[in-house]
């Protein structure tokens, strides 16, 4: 029986252990690594070559959608899982436009991630049954109280990048190196996801990027 190879990618130790130990009950699944932070996921990733890439969003160092867009840029036949507390929408549209195959929310019960992990591996794509729901009914035509268009907020993969680092409390330069930006065009990001959510401080930066999913709760939030 040929096996599915799988990498975890989960920072919480506790949650990636719980993880291994019912993907190894599975006769055809095989873990053949695990990943604590983005960039780990990224480098086992190239080394490794799983089939099937289960991804938390919230990761450190490079969050789970810049990891699974470097992925798949560098590994277009790897499948991507994305495995979030979280399911906003802007998230979930970032994350399939770069072409990951699943999303799962954490609450959702493994017999569905070992169907994800499955349905993925042969080539189709699986939701949560609540972001499926969500997917179908954000097709329909969204008003607001005055019966106009609501205009969508969405932020590109680099401003959510730092964004992350922004309320991790890295100052300008810090993000300038670990993007290879310049310090100006840090700036620029920060300026313009600012203005698109219309929040200028840390602490609703903080709020909003846990209630995306972007960052955990525990995160430290600091002043700019």
């Amino acid at each position: 029986m040929k096996q599915i190879t799988i990498l975890l990618a989960e920072d919480h130790l506790l949650v990636r252990q719980g993880l291994r130990t019912l993907v190894t009950e599975e006769r055809d699944f095989l873990v053949v690594g695990e990943a604590q932070t983005g960039r780990e996921a990224v480098r086992l990733t190239a080394q490794l070559r799983p089939a099937v890439v289960v991804m938390d969003i919230s990761m450190p160092l490079l969050n789970g959608l810049e990891a699974t867009r470097q992925i798949l840029k560098a590994l277009p036949k790897t499948k991507v899982i994305i495995l979030s507390a979280h399911c906003d929408d802007n998230c979930v549209e970032q994350v399939m436009g770069y072409g990951a195959s699943g999303y799962l929310i954490k609450q959702t019960s493994f017999q569905d991630l070992a169907i994800a992990v499955r349905e993925v591996y042969n080539g189709k794509t699986f939701f949560s049954t609540p972001i499926a729901k969500r997917l179908s009914k954000n097709q329909e035509t969204s008003l607001d109280r005055d019966g106009k268009l609501k205009k969508k907020v969405s932020l590109s993969l680099r401003e959510l990048g730092v964004l992350q680092l922004v309320v991790e409390g890295k100052c300008n330069k810090q993000i300038a190196d670990e993007f290879g930006i310049t310090l100006k065009t840090v700036a620029n990001h920060r300026q313009h996801f600012m203005s698109k959510l219309d929040i200028h401080e840390v602490a609703g930066l903080t709020r909003y990027a846990i209630s995306a999913g972007i960052i955990k709760s525990d995160v430290q939030v600091t002043m700019f």
